[in-house]
């Protein structure tokens, strides 16, 4: 295994970097976007008991705030009355939130661009090699030639191997920001629409 990867050159680790990088990107969005921390199942309900039995106090909008994200967005349009500000102050807090979700997705949509032209960038060296010992040794010697070439192989196909899954991840995961964001939206909503039922009973 060693082998193969010196015969990479110089250009082979900083792949080797960018496939660390995205296997640690990978595993801590797995991680960090867990559905059931981000929007607890029974969260609603039991913000909505609390100001049923008048117990939303500003200890437990601490909570809130400190408990997931779903909690933030609602304790920030909590403390306020109308619904109006309600709903602008949720909104905010759910810009402030997204960026959250989107940590390190924008690293991982970088290393998926730049892998295969860090692959490409290893085959014009391998390349280079050969002919430089083209120019030396001439035609005669294959294992001169073998040494460019099985560079500008290694390079391209690692180079591959690391785009591909980021790139498929990448995708994956803005898809799962995209439907946390709604489902969080919903929520929040949902809370709205339940205060409003209850000013018109």
């Amino acid at each position: 295994m060693f082998e193969i990867i010196s015969s990479g050159g110089i250009v082979i680790w900083p792949i080797i970097l960018c496939s660390i990088i995205v296997m640690a990107i990978i595993g801590e969005r797995f991680w960090a976007l867990r559905k059931d921390v981000i929007i607890p199942k029974t969260l609603v309900a039991q913000v909505w008991k609390w100001m049923d039995e008048g117990k939303l106090d500003n200890q437990r909008l601490v909570f809130l705030r400190k408990h997931s994200l779903l909690g933030y967005i609602l304790a920030s349009g909590l403390v306020h009355r109308t619904r109006s500000k309600m709903k602008s102050s949720m909104e905010d807090a759910g810009r402030q939130v997204v960026p959250k979700l989107e940590k390190h997705l924008n690293i991982l949509g970088t290393i998926a661009e730049i892998a295969p032209l860090l692959g490409l960038l290893g085959t014009i060296s391998g390349m280079i090699k050969m002919f430089t010992a083209i120019g030396e040794v001439g035609l005669g010697n294959p294992l001169v030639l073998s040494t460019g070439i099985s560079e500008a192989l290694i390079t391209t196909a690692a180079g591959l191997i690391v785009a591909i899954p980021a790139f498929i991840f990448y995708r994956y995961f803005r898809a799962k920001v995209d439907h946390l964001t709604l489902s969080m939206e919903q929520e929040a909503v949902r809370l709205i629409e339940l205060l409003d039922a209850e000013r018109r009973s």
